[in-house]
């Protein structure tokens, strides 16, 4: 009998298969031509034909998206140990970091890039400052959800400001944390995408981003659907490693 993780497993494969299946099916029978709609036999060819140059142009992105995320946790974190510490300093920065989150990214990425002279450290920048807001919003959230009979308990016997934090309030952070952190993988990875967009930066460091816009502008429609693919599935690979981390370091904590 199959169990239920494995059903969980081979139900999203089974279905792909399917909608691909009928992707190819509805291409071939009303002979709809590449550059308006490629079958998957055509991207996949697109891919095999040019796989080399895609996977260099992915390696270069996952490297920004992963630059992105190690300073949106690290920055993020800090924000959330400052804000905790006080109502008024929670009070003066909040709406600053609100209103990082809620200002388009396609409008401060120029800004950003003429600012930063080195590409990669203004793209790491723009991605960085999509990812940070749920870091911080899930720690902050965290920070505040303790036991109050523990804060209580922690208060009684005199605890120190920096004892309370690691001994309390990290520990219980920790689940809140690793949400926002699951959901930030994927935002540093659509941050990265968006600032190569912007950029529009060619030669050797060019993302998957430039991959896209090079093969729209030659019509070149499989390869752009090819380059789509190896994003979807980074994005994928991402987001079920952060979800495997989350769910061992819960598994570990004390």
């Amino acid at each position: 009998m199959m169990s239920s993780r494995t059903f969980s497993l081979l139900a999203p494969v089974t279905l792909g298969i399917i909608i691909l299946g009928i992707w190819e099916g509805i291409c071939r029978f009303w002979h709809i031509p590449p550059y308006l709609m490629p079958s998957p036999s055509a991207i996949w060819r697109a891919l095999m034909l040019d796989g080399v140059a895609l996977l260099h142009a992915l390696l270069i992105t996952l490297e920004i998206t992963f630059a992105a995320l190690i300073a949106a946790v690290v920055g993020g974190v800090l924000v959330a140990f400052l804000l905790v510490q006080s109502p008024l300093i929670e009070r003066c920065l909040m709406p600053y970091v609100v209103i990082m989150q809620v200002t388009p990214i396609v409008a401060i990425a120029p800004l950003i890039i003429i600012l930063i002279h080195n590409t990669p450290l203004a793209l790491t920048a723009c991605a960085a400052l999509v990812a940070i807001f749920p870091v911080i919003s899930n720690t902050l959230q965290g920070l505040r959800s303790v036991d109050p009979d523990l804060a209580a308990y922690f208060q009684m016997h005199k605890a120190s400001r920096l004892q309370t934090l690691s001994r309390l309030r990290i520990p219980s952070a920790l689940p809140m944390f690793m949400a926002g952190l699951r959901i930030a993988t994927g935002l540093s990875l659509v941050g990265a995408i968006v600032a190569e967009f912007v950029a529009g930066t060619g030669g050797n460091s060019a993302g998957l981003a430039y991959q896209i816009l090079q093969s729209g502008f030659q019509m070149d429609i499989p390869r752009m659907f090819a380059a789509l693919f190896l994003i979807t599935v980074a994005g994928l690979v991402l987001y079920a490693a952060a979800a495997s981390l989350q769910r061992f370091a819960l598994r570990h904590r004390s």
